[in-house]
């Protein structure tokens, strides 16, 4: 006598499940799959590390409580020690040769700005030769730069503070969007801006923000983000909430700066209609708090993923400054005018930053009219950031989600989680030109490369295995 099952577990048989489930026969569907062909050996040797779970918590924990203040906003050549001729930009390190369209757009203009060409074509002889310029990147120098990233000498940095530690991170004001220069632009009009941005907006900020330390404290960066994940922001590709906020804050001692009463109306209608204003303040918050997590041995989680156009690396807590690189890669979304997918470079930016603390692309659950600007569909945002919980170690309490029940936002990716997994993290982004001088052509989705995560599944491996 055959006897009928009463409930039925599948394993990855999505089509068998469904047959079962057809004859009234309950199913219990497992989502397994398995680990990155490779990294079977690495991942049996890591996730043996004794080190790797208090490691991991003492990560999870500096991420999670880091508060990000704004202290001041002042020059890049004072608080950086740039001097003519050396730029920053964003991703892991790269030479001229190897920059991308956008990257050497930007680099372009920064030369101009500086005085160091009249015009920004004859940049590129000043670039090929070498000799009295040099690149480094932003995340050397405790810095984070949206797309491009260029830092040049006189640009103004925003600076953020850890009230408990002291520790400091920076970022440049953001221009908008469109035709500039963080998205390769360079033509006369976003000079203009640029050397009224170093001219007029940046001494105002810096009167205001000091002002406003000395009368109501440092700006509550940490809070405002709290807040605008709640209002339907996501603090990468959407921050007007945070915007608006910051505005809020600083727009009284800017009224009350003394400065020409034309220079305030117009420094308040620009900020006010650049909605990414904010973005450039939720960059080095996040870095402030990735930072923090930092050379912790035998921690697996990532602290920093950021792009430059050709390539894409992620450093990782137990790996030091260590860079794992792969190609950078085509952003999947919604173009520009009469932009295509021809038309787009890689992938480009340091702004994945909000990713890897978990909002941007993480959060994208929160601000479900981003797919307007990204391309997908409202419950593909719910299902990014629930799929994102899967790779990651934990959830952050301050960044709640209201729809999925105020849940945290998923926090602290871990590479043995990606490699056992298979899930890439989501990125959302905006895309530039692939040709210098063109600006922005779109916005979309992007993963990682994902050679990427099993490389740095082999250095913490190679590491776990030395210490015997």
């Amino acid at each position: 006598m055959t006897t009928a099952p009463t409930s039925v577990i599948t394993v990855g048989a999505a089509m068998f499940g469904d047959a079962v489930a057809a004859q009234a026969v309950p199913v219990t569907s497992v989502d397994w799959r398995p680990p990155m062909p490779g990294t079977e050996a690495d991942l049996a040797t890591v996730l043996a590390d004794p080190l790797r779970r208090d490691a991991n918590a003492r990560a999870l924990a500096a991420l999670l409580g880091v508060q990000a203040s704004l202290v001041d906003v002042a020059l890049a050549s004072e608080l950086l020690g740039l001097e003519p001729g050396q730029f920053l930009h964003a991703g892991p390190p790269i030479t001229w040769d190897r920059a991308s369209g956008p990257l050497r757009g930007a680099l372009m203009g920064g030369a101009a700005l500086e005085g160091l060409v009249e015009d920004p074509e004859d940049a590129v002889a000043l670039f090929e030769s070498g000799t009295s310029v040099s690149l480094d990147p932003c995340h050397h120098h405790g810095t984070v730069g949206p797309m491009a990233g260029v830092v040049t000498p006189s640009m103004w940095m925003f600076v953020l503070e850890d009230p408990a530690t002291g520790r400091r991170t920076h970022c440049s004001l953001n221009e908008g969007l469109g035709k500039v220069l963080r998205y390769g632009a360079y033509g006369p009009e976003v000079l203009t801006r640029l050397r009224w941005m170093r001219d007029v907006l940046g001494p105002l900020l810096q009167t205001a923000v000091r002002a406003t330390v000395t009368s109501a404290g440092p700006v509550d960066v940490t809070g405002i983000l709290t807040q605008m994940l709640q209002m339907g922001d996501e603090a990468h590709n959407r921050n007007r909430a945070g915007t608006l906020m910051l505005m809020r804050d600083l727009a009284p001692a800017m009224v009350e700066s003394g400065a020409d009463a034309a220079d305030v109306a117009e420094s308040l209608r620009f900020v006010g209609g650049n909605d990414h204003f904010f973005l450039n303040l939720a960059m080095p918050a996040c870095k402030l708090a990735l930072d923090a997590a930092r050379d912790i041995d035998g921690s697996t989680m990532v602290v920093a993923m950021a792009r430059n156009g050709t390539d894409f690396g992620i450093q990782v807590s137990g790996t030091g400054d260590e860079w794992f690189t792969g190609p950078a890669q085509l952003a999947d979304g919604l173009f520009l005018g009469s932009y295509g997918p021809d038309d787009a470079n890689p992938d480009i930016g340091d702004s994945a930053i909000t990713e890897t603390a978990g909002i941007g692309g993480f959060a994208m659950a929160t601000a479900p009219a981003i797919v307007r600007l990204v391309g997908g569909t409202v419950p593909d945002a719910l299902a990014t950031t629930r799929r994102m919980h899967e790779i990651t170690l934990g959830e952050n309490p301050r960044w709640s989600v209201p729809v999925l029940e105020f849940q945290g936002t998923p926090s602290g990716i871990d590479v043995s989680r990606v490699c056992r997994t298979g899930i890439l993290p989501q990125i959302n982004t905006g895309m530039a030109g692939r040709q210098a001088g063109v600006g922005q052509v779109g916005a979309g989705l992007v993963t990682p490369p994902a050679e990427i995560f099993p490389a740095a599944l082999a250095a913490l491996a190679g590491r776990t295995r030395a210490r015997g």
